[in-house]
Protein backbone atom coordinates (compact mmCIF):
# COMPACT_ATOMS: atom_id res chain seq x y z
CA UNK A 1 0.00 0.00 0.00
CA UNK A 2 1.62 3.56 -0.86
CA UNK A 3 1.39 6.28 1.61
CA UNK A 4 1.90 9.52 -0.65
CA UNK A 5 2.56 12.70 1.04
CA UNK A 6 0.67 15.42 -1.32
CA UNK A 7 0.32 18.76 0.79
CA UNK A 8 1.77 20.33 3.59
CA UNK A 9 0.54 23.33 5.44
CA UNK A 10 2.67 26.15 5.99
CA UNK A 11 1.77 28.37 8.85
CA UNK A 12 1.81 32.00 7.36
CA UNK A 13 0.58 35.60 8.64
CA UNK A 14 -0.13 37.17 5.51
CA UNK A 15 -1.30 35.62 3.10
CA UNK A 16 -0.68 37.48 0.00
CA UNK A 17 2.69 38.28 0.99
CA UNK A 18 3.20 34.54 1.17
CA UNK A 19 2.05 33.05 -2.15
CA UNK A 20 3.92 36.21 -3.77
CA UNK A 21 7.48 34.84 -2.35
CA UNK A 22 6.57 31.25 -3.12
CA UNK A 23 5.36 31.90 -6.73
CA UNK A 24 7.32 35.19 -7.73
CA UNK A 25 10.65 34.24 -5.88
CA UNK A 26 10.63 30.75 -5.26
CA UNK A 27 9.49 29.74 -8.34
CA UNK A 28 6.74 27.58 -7.22
CA UNK A 29 3.45 26.70 -9.50
CA UNK A 30 0.07 28.34 -8.31
CA UNK A 31 -2.51 25.00 -8.33
CA UNK A 32 -5.26 26.89 -6.31
CA UNK A 33 -6.54 30.08 -4.95
CA UNK A 34 -9.91 29.38 -3.19
CA UNK A 35 -11.88 31.33 -0.66
CA UNK A 36 -14.65 30.54 0.60
CA UNK A 37 -16.09 33.94 2.62
CA UNK A 38 -13.73 35.83 4.67
CA UNK A 39 -12.80 33.57 7.04
CA UNK A 40 -11.80 30.92 4.82
CA UNK A 41 -8.71 31.15 1.93
CA UNK A 42 -6.68 28.53 0.64
CA UNK A 43 -3.44 28.84 -1.60
CA UNK A 44 -1.63 25.91 -2.93
CA UNK A 45 1.64 25.79 -5.23
CA UNK A 46 3.67 23.41 -5.75
CA UNK A 47 7.92 23.67 -6.28
CA UNK A 48 9.05 22.93 -9.61
CA UNK A 49 9.10 18.71 -10.26
CA UNK A 50 7.49 17.79 -6.81
CA UNK A 51 4.86 15.61 -6.62
CA UNK A 52 4.08 17.48 -2.99
CA UNK A 53 2.82 21.37 -2.79
CA UNK A 54 2.64 23.24 0.47
CA UNK A 55 -0.43 25.19 1.46
CA UNK A 56 -1.11 28.82 2.47
CA UNK A 57 -4.25 30.41 3.85
CA UNK A 58 -6.84 31.77 6.27
CA UNK A 59 -8.84 29.40 8.38
CA UNK A 60 -6.42 26.18 7.21
CA UNK A 61 -4.67 25.68 10.75
CA UNK A 62 -3.61 27.28 13.71
CA UNK A 63 -0.09 26.35 14.21
CA UNK A 64 1.81 30.01 14.83
CA UNK A 65 2.96 31.31 11.59
CA UNK A 66 6.54 30.75 11.14
CA UNK A 67 6.61 27.95 13.11
CA UNK A 68 7.28 25.18 10.36
CA UNK A 69 11.16 24.65 10.20
CA UNK A 70 13.35 22.20 7.74
CA UNK A 71 11.29 21.28 4.69
CA UNK A 72 13.74 19.90 2.49
CA UNK A 73 13.45 20.55 -1.34
CA UNK A 74 16.12 17.51 -3.05
CA UNK A 75 17.72 19.18 -5.94
CA UNK A 76 20.09 17.74 -8.28
CA UNK A 77 22.22 20.13 -7.82
CA UNK A 78 22.98 23.01 -5.29
CA UNK A 79 24.80 24.92 -6.56
CA UNK A 80 22.40 25.83 -9.76
CA UNK A 81 19.47 25.85 -7.49
CA UNK A 82 21.10 28.36 -4.92
CA UNK A 83 22.29 30.28 -7.66
CA UNK A 84 18.42 30.20 -8.99
CA UNK A 85 16.82 31.49 -6.18
CA UNK A 86 19.47 33.83 -4.96
CA UNK A 87 18.53 35.65 -8.76
CA UNK A 88 15.18 35.28 -8.31
CA UNK A 89 15.44 37.49 -4.83
CA UNK A 90 15.60 34.61 -2.36
CA UNK A 91 17.65 35.32 0.66
CA UNK A 92 19.62 31.91 0.72
CA UNK A 93 22.61 30.61 3.01
CA UNK A 94 25.95 29.68 1.43
CA UNK A 95 26.30 25.67 0.40
CA UNK A 96 28.09 23.86 2.60
CA UNK A 97 28.69 20.48 3.77
CA UNK A 98 30.19 17.93 6.78
CA UNK A 99 33.93 17.02 6.60
CA UNK A 100 34.50 14.98 9.87
CA UNK A 101 31.57 16.73 11.56
CA UNK A 102 32.48 20.07 11.17
CA UNK A 103 30.55 22.13 8.60
CA UNK A 104 32.81 23.35 5.71
CA UNK A 105 32.10 25.63 3.02
CA UNK A 106 30.94 24.63 -0.32
CA UNK A 107 29.03 21.38 -1.59
CA UNK A 108 30.37 17.98 -0.78
CA UNK A 109 33.68 17.67 -3.24
CA UNK A 110 32.39 14.24 -4.09
CA UNK A 111 28.65 15.62 -4.58
CA UNK A 112 27.94 12.71 -2.25
CA UNK A 113 23.54 11.98 -2.19
CA UNK A 114 22.42 13.87 1.38
CA UNK A 115 25.55 15.58 1.63
CA UNK A 116 25.31 19.20 0.81
CA UNK A 117 22.94 21.80 1.75
CA UNK A 118 21.86 25.33 1.91
CA UNK A 119 18.89 27.06 3.78
CA UNK A 120 16.53 29.76 3.27
CA UNK A 121 12.97 31.24 5.17
CA UNK A 122 9.98 32.73 3.71
CA UNK A 123 9.07 35.96 4.93
CA UNK A 124 7.20 34.43 8.24
CA UNK A 125 10.31 32.35 9.18
CA UNK A 126 9.08 29.29 7.76
CA UNK A 127 12.32 27.34 6.66
CA UNK A 128 13.70 25.47 3.88
CA UNK A 129 16.34 23.74 3.55
CA UNK A 130 18.07 22.63 -0.20
CA UNK A 131 19.77 18.85 -0.05
CA UNK A 132 21.81 17.99 -3.34
CA UNK A 133 20.64 14.17 -4.49
CA UNK A 134 22.19 12.64 -7.32
CA UNK A 135 21.07 9.31 -7.39
CA UNK A 136 18.65 9.20 -9.88
CA UNK A 137 21.17 10.37 -12.52
CA UNK A 138 24.03 7.64 -11.15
Amino acid sequence: MDFKLELVVVPVSDVDRAKSFYTEKAGFKLDVDHRAGSDFRVVQMTPPGSACSISVGKGITDAAPGSTKGLHLVVADIVAARAHLVERGVEVSEVRHLESGVWVSGPDPKHGDYESFADFSDPDGNSWVLQEVRRSQR
